[in-house]
């Protein structure tokens, strides 16, 4: 008995290396990425039916002479991996060929033996079947081979006579065919679920890729059409000096500027930011520029009637909710003045030459692209030799440092304070530089649009 338990135990575990290299083998193959997504091409069934059937036989083979009379079933793994893999048809062509040769050895438990392998490959193409046409899990595939593996007993019991030899061969057989075949069928398994496994990691980080790929190549597009939208250069202004700069962050967002040239003293003045980054936000901006240039020159001194008729251009023909606050004036030599419309946007900061106080020209009306109609006010501020005007994006009073604090207002005043005397184009050099010295390592986490004007 002790021997008749080694050699069984030899076979088995040279059964399992064999079934361990079968599997590893078909898994890798390039074919059995049709397989595994449910529609092999006939001539890899035909294939799959010589494989496994071969499987089929070397069970039979393998188990051969270990009890007199009986022929320990390895074969029905054969049969019952290719119906799990491939379908019926596979299922049934391996229990065939394997069929086919068990009847070739005789012996009490042949009929029962044949019916056992042929149906071994039936039931696990209808398994196939029944789960999308997909290989079953390994919970599955085990128990189908303990449930298959029990019926080949009973149909031994059934069909072989004398039902004396049938319940012996029945009582020595039973749990090691139960154990090998549900080992084998384990082995197998493990290695279809590490391959469907591999390809979802490998799915997933192709989509990833595609996906990185695809923010990279609309991130550049932002990017083209955020330096499109904005001015090749300032014209000069007679009585005015002026200075912009948009330092974009490493996603691109929707800030823009203009500079709108009138007569020789008159420039209309935008600074912009859209809501969002990307490609919407860049087109966004884009075309909010372009609309209120175009308007500008039609109402030529009336900033109110800039805006208002920009705004119901913008939020009648935007389908995709978005927003951009907006600061909008126009600066005259002649009169001394900025009249001006604040849509939604930062406060414009005004350091009077005169008495070195700080002035702060908020909003005179709502953010553009909410609502048609809006109302938007124009209000006039008086300007003096000296004066400095800067209007800038939340990117520069809204930069944070490493200990997420904010740059604020009051440390832009203060910039902006230090500066007497100095030109617009030093002016918006110290403030970005302050931000920058202020931020330190934390990275630039929104686009910094600034214009600077100094009253000559």
């Amino acid at each position: 008995m002790a021997a008749m338990i080694l050699d069984f135990l030899l076979v088995l575990l040279q059964l399992l290396c064999v079934i361990a290299a079968v599997a590893c083998v078909l898994t890798r193959s390039r074919f059995f990425s049709s397989v595994l997504d449910g529609h092999p091409a006939l001539k890899v069934q035909i294939l799959l039916v010589c494989v496994f059937g071969a499987l089929s036989v070397y069970g039979s083979i393998s188990g051969d002479g270990l009890l007199p009379g009986a022929i320990i079933n390895f074969r029905d793994f054969g049969p019952m991996a290719g119906g799990l893999v491939g379908g019926p048809m596979v299922g049934l062509g391996a229990g065939l060929i394997g069929a086919a040769y068990r009847g070739t050895l005789g012996g009490v438990t042949v009929i029962a033996s044949v019916t056992a392998t042929i149906l071994a490959g039936l039931f696990g193409g209808l398994i196939w079947l029944a789960n999308g046409r997909r290989c079953a899990g390994i919970t599955v595939a085990v128990v189908f081979a303990v449930l298959m593996e029990s019926l080949h007993l009973l149909l031994t019991l059934a069909i072989s006579r004398p039902f004396a030899a049938a319940m012996d061969i029945v009582a020595d057989v039973a749990i090691p065919m139960v154990l090998a075949n549900a080992a084998g069928m384990f082995i197998f398994a493990f290695f279809i679920t590490g391959r469907e496994n591999d390809r979802k990691v490998q799915g997933n980080r192709d989509a990833l890729l595609r996906e990185t790929a695809r923010e990279g190549a609309e991130l550049e597009i932002a990017v083209e059409i955020q330096k499109s939208s904005l001015p090749d250069s300032v014209e000069p202004a007679e009585g005015f000096e002026i200075a912009a700069r948009c330092a974009m962050a490493k996603e691109a967002g929707g800030t823009v500027y203009d500079v709108v040239p009138f007569e020789r003293g008159k420039r209309g003045i935008l600074i912009a930011d859209a809501a969002g980054t990307g490609v919407p936000a860049a087109l966004f901006a884009a075309l909010l520029r372009i609309v209120v240039r175009v308007n500008a020159t039609r109402y030529r001194d009336n900033p109110d009637l800039v805006i208002r008729d920009s705004n119901n251009q913008i939020t009648a023909g935007s389908r995709t909710g978005m927003f951009a606050t907006a600061f909008y004036g126009i600066i005259d030599s002649t009169a001394r003045s900025l009249t001006y419309v604040n849509a939604g946007h930062n406060p414009a900061v005004i350091l009077r030459s005169r008495d070195g106080t700080i002035a702060e020209l908020g909003a005179t009306g709502i953010a553009m692209g909410i609502s048609t109609d809006a109302d938007y006010r124009a209000e006039t501020y008086p300007l003096d030799a000296g004066d400095i005007l800067v209007l800038y994006t939340d990117g520069i009073t809204e930069a944070t440092d490493e200990q997420e604090q904010m740059f604020g207002e009051e440390r832009l005043h203060e910039v902006i304070r230090s500066t007497p005397g100095a030109g617009a184009e030093e002016i918006l050099a110290r403030i970005l530089d302050a931000v920058r010295l202020f931020a330190g390592k934390h990275p630039q986490s929104d686009d910094i649009t600034l214009m600077v004007i100094r009253v000559m």
